[in-house]
């Protein structure tokens, strides 16, 4: 596996590749690697003759500081994890690579950027959707593998691909669990013993209101009670739970179609988002 960090060595790999008739997969990660963003590696390889994994913890995509020093790094044992993975190719640019001096250019998905995570964190999408669009200018790849874990950033990247004529494939790969139900995510190193315990409520609270609203159930009530009991279960807060077309975002009142409910709830310092479909 090479491991580079400059956009001129990655073009040049690219082109050789493309010389080959080789195709070319990229997942875009900011690092401190698990289960899940290995499932979309495995995807990758299956689709793709060559997979480039991205890995930079963008720092336009964090609303506090804290969050972005406090974000989990693990930088080698990243790389033997893609190394084993049969990755081909390692692209971990640093910040003046990305962002070089002048940069003055930012991506903004109107619609599917308000409400949900973006109500609650400015700016952070309009960081997501720069960043990737760079991602996939950089890499030249003909298809792009993200998980279903954020389910609105997914519509996003879709949204903007499709906007700016990039000639991408976004595939989205159904979100991995732990034993217990928790969706893996890099925030999980973050959680206390007691918060670990708690966790997997989220998952389990949307999915038995995902249950009741199959069975009929008033949306407004089978919401209610499911941000009920996830408190109760020793979440600390619930910033949103809510019901929503799975393809464009638009807010529910009932089920109607396909739809995910989504939500984001806060254990201690930790912020953990989970959607399922309905």
């Amino acid at each position: 596996m090479k491991v580079i960090g400059a956009v001129v060595d990655l073009r040049r790999i690219v082109a050789d590749w493309r010389t080959a008739g080789k195709s070319v997969a990229v997942v875009p990660t900011m690092g401190a690697l698990h289960e899940g963003h290995l499932s979309l590696v495995e995807a990758a390889r299956a689709a793709c003759d060559r997979v480039i994994v991205t890995i930079f913890v963008n720092p336009t995509q964090f609303d506090r500081p804290e969050d972005l020093a406090n974000y989990p790094r693990s930088e080698e044992r990243d790389r033997l994890l893609l190394e084993r993975q049969g990755v081909d190719l390692l692209f971990a640019p640093g910040a003046d690579e990305v962002y070089p001096d002048g940069f003055a250019t930012t991506i903004r998905v109107a619609g599917l950027s308000s409400g949900l995570c973006g109500d609650f964190r400015p700016g952070h999408f309009d960081g997501v959707a720069t960043v990737v669009a760079k991602l996939f200018l950089m890499t030249g790849a003909d298809q792009a593998f993200f998980g279903e874990k954020d389910w609105q950033q997914l519509q996003i990247v879709r949204r903007l691909a499709a906007d700016l004529n990039i000639p991408i494939v976004v595939v989205g790969r159904p979100t991995v669990r732990e034993a217990d139900g928790l969706a893996m995510s890099s925030r999980n190193r973050r959680l206390s013993p007691r918060d670990r315990a708690i966790a997997p409520a989220l998952y389990r609270q949307l999915a038995a209101a995902a249950q009741a609203l199959r069975g009929g159930a008033p949306a407004a009530l089978a919401l209610e009670e499911a941000r009920a009991r996830i408190l109760a279960e020793g979440y600390d807060r619930v910033e949103y739970l809510e019901l929503r077309r799975a393809e464009n975002l638009a807010p529910l009142e009932r089920l109607d179609g396909e739809a995910r409910l989504l939500a984001a709830a806060w254990l201690s310092a930790v912020r953990l988002i989970d959607n399922v479909a309905v």
